[in-house]
């Protein structure tokens, strides 16, 4: 991004994009071609137009630079520490996403980025900017967020396993659950619906669900 130039600050937007492969947490991360970062990893993000909503700018920059369009986004907090930015005063309003793991090959580098990656947030390459920070933070927000909302629903297909479902709970949360305790839990907490199908598994046929509410709600999970 380059700021205009001028003594003011210009607001950007940075996006934490994150999903769940492989049984881990991932976020997506682009390699820059130009600017004092050039070859660095950043996250994907822009300026702010005079003309658009901070959501917008949000969901702009990320169909522009990555292709991935209509999915969960929340703003997640301001970083403008003076010197984040080594072009200028610039202000960011970063937010955290959610994407599907049936929807990463939807993905592709936009032209600030020779390419793009999803990377575990646990071994992250070095990130330009605060970009780390923004990780961070992002990463938090998730594993706090999915304790006491429904939010786990994004990263999830329309028809799912109760081990799937728990497996996306502990690939977000970086940790076990005691599988008897979420079982009852998540049962006892009239969130989901039986599809009254079952899927081929390794051992037995597992029993399908679905959320009945596909939007963010409030509701003690752990």
């Amino acid at each position: 991004m380059t700021p205009a130039a001028g003594p003011r600050a210009v607001v950007a937007v940075d996006i934490a994009l994150c999903t769940v492969r492989d049984g881990a947490l991932h976020v997506l991360v682009g390699q820059t071609r130009t600017g004092p970062f050039a070859g660095w990893w950043t996250l994907p993000g822009g300026l702010v137009r005079r003309d658009e909503t901070l959501d917008d700018a949000a969901a702009r920059e990320l169909s522009a630079q990555t292709g991935i369009r209509d999915v969960y986004l929340e703003q997640l907090y301001t970083f403008g520490h003076p010197a984040r930015d080594p072009q200028g005063r610039v202000v960011s309003v970063a937010y955290v996403g959610l994407v599907p793991p049936e929807r990463l090959d939807d993905v592709r580098a936009g032209d600030k980025y020779a390419q793009v990656a999803w990377r575990p947030v646990a071994d992250l390459p070095a990130l330009a900017y605060d970009h780390a920070s923004v990780v961070a933070t992002a990463v938090e927000r998730l594993r706090g967020k999915v304790a006491y909302t429904n939010l786990v629903y994004a990263l999830l297909p329309p028809a799912f396993t109760l081990g799937e479902l728990q497996s996306m709970y502990e690939a977000v949360l970086g940790r076990t659950l005691d599988r008897r305790n979420f079982r009852k839990k998540l049962l006892s907490l009239g969130l989901l619906k039986p599809l009254g199908r079952t899927r081929r598994g390794p051992h037995r046929p597992a029993a399908l669900y679905g959320f009945r509410r596909r939007r963010p709600m409030v509701v003690e999970i752990l």
